[in-house]
């Protein structure tokens, strides 16, 4: 039984970062991020995925290397792995997302050999996993978290991302804790007000919402209370793609071991604020530093 199983698609990703001329071509996806996170910190951890022909071995070497378990990511012959552009502005604190290239969905067909997780997280980032996808894997685990925004991601023709609604919300009646972004959360809910937001997706049954907040650090709400989580403040930010993936991981390993809400978010914060020191996910600070960080942050958080 493994602490966390990521589903969702691994991608190859092009950052295009301000002042740089070309892009760093490098392996993505919220399940990279999730899952090297829980890795740092302890967790056991393997990937549902789908990859084309085109995905490079090195990149599963590299996970492999991290000790993350590959026995369930596929590479299909003849298809194409999932490829996003990423360009971010001068400031990092906005960017415009492009979809390259699309893999195959992940199917009740993928979940056919015995699966039995502490917690399932659901990642997807092209609407590669569908409701009946997420209710099996809902019965193969004692927790499901979701990171909604391949649900409510809309792609023109160009392969520009936009977000939309969200389709189908029966996943988040099957959800034990959600994490996104506070565009996201609107876009799931459809409540511009970020309390009516939690509200509303408490009001599905969810226990633990996360709502990252970028360099503002995330809010978290449990309990009938409401946290601000703050972010720790790095000495240097190259690249924050993926930082709300490995404060996912990071929360989720801390979270399995039975440690309290706000301490799994301080943990979180402190796993965020490494992996944005470097491009894609290479930068990951120790469990000690990580820890470090987190203990910096615990006690300052402010109740709502």
């Amino acid at each position: 039984m493994f602490d966390i199983v990521s589903v969702g698609h691994l991608c190859i990703d092009s950052i295009i970062l301000p002042n740089r001329l070309k892009p760093y071509i490098i392996l993505g996806g919220s399940v990279t991020y999730v899952s090297f996170s829980a890795r740092r910190l302890g967790a056991s951890v393997s990937i549902i995925s789908k990859v084309g022909e085109d995905f490079p071995e090195a990149y599963l070497w590299w996970l492999g290397q991290e000790g993350i378990d590959l026995s369930r990511v596929t590479k299909i012959k003849d298809k194409k792995t999932t490829r996003f552009e990423l360009k971010y502005d001068e400031g990092l604190a906005n960017r415009s997302l492009r979809l390259i290239s699309k893999a195959a969905p992940i199917t009740m067909e993928d979940l056919l050999n015995p699966l039995e997780a502490k917690f399932i997280h659901l990642a997807p980032i092209t609407n590669e996993i569908q409701y009946e996808v997420a209710e099996k894997l809902r019965k193969n685990a004692e927790v499901l978290s979701l990171d909604p925004q391949g649900l409510i991601r809309a792609f023109d023709e160009n392969g520009q991302v936009t977000i939309k609604a969200l389709a189908d919300k029966r996943i988040l009646e099957i959800v034990n804790i959600y994490k996104s972004s506070q565009d996201e959360i609107e876009a799931v809910t459809g409540e511009a007000d970020l309390k009516s937001a939690i509200k509303a997706v408490h009001d599905f049954g969810v226990e633990t919402i996360i709502v990252t907040l970028g360099m503002k650090g995330a809010v978290l709400s449990v309990d009938g209370a409401i946290y601000n989580v703050p972010a720790y403040t790095s000495d240097k930010i190259i690249d924050p793609t993926g930082a709300g993936d490995a404060f996912m991981g990071g929360f989720l390993a801390e979270y399995i071991r039975g440690e309290d809400s706000l301490w799994c978010a301080c943990v979180g914060s402190a796993a965020a604020s490494t992996v944005i020191e470097g491009v894609g996910p290479t930068s990951y600070g120790d469990k000690a530093e990580i820890y470090r960080r987190a203990n910096a942050l615990y006690g300052k958080e402010i109740k709502q």
